[in-house]
Formats: C-alpha cells, structure tokens, sequence
C-alpha cells in the first residue's frame, strides 16, 4: 500500500500525517485508534487478518 492510501485511511482517525511521519508510525496509529496492537512489521509470522498484514509481512520477506 502506498503511502498516499495510508494517508488518507488515516485522516477519518484525526491521526498525524504530516510530512517526516512515516508509514510504519502512522500505521501503527491507525492500529491503535482501531483498538488492536500497533504491531506493524514488528512480527515475523503473524495470525491475525488484519488490512495491513500484507504489506507488513511482505516487507519481512525482503
């Protein structure tokens, strides 16, 4: 997902977007904000279906 589409998820959240911000962090807001641990791309396997699972699992791969 680009960051551009993260963005835009975020903004009904009221969450910080700005510029400097990156992925990973406003994500992770996100993950929070919905009530769920802000775990983006700090597991290695992952059991949960949750919207950003793969793109965070993708990055593990690389």
């Amino acid at each position: 997902m680009k960051i551009r589409e993260v963005r835009e998820i975020a903004k009904p959240w009221q969450i910080d977007v700005g510029i400097g911000r990156s992925k990973q962090d406003i994500i992770r807001d996100i993950q929070v904000k919905e009530g769920n641990s802000p775990c983006f791309k700090t597991k290695g396997d992952c059991e949960n279906d949750c919207l950003w699972k793969p793109d965070c699992l993708d990055n593990k791969r690389r």
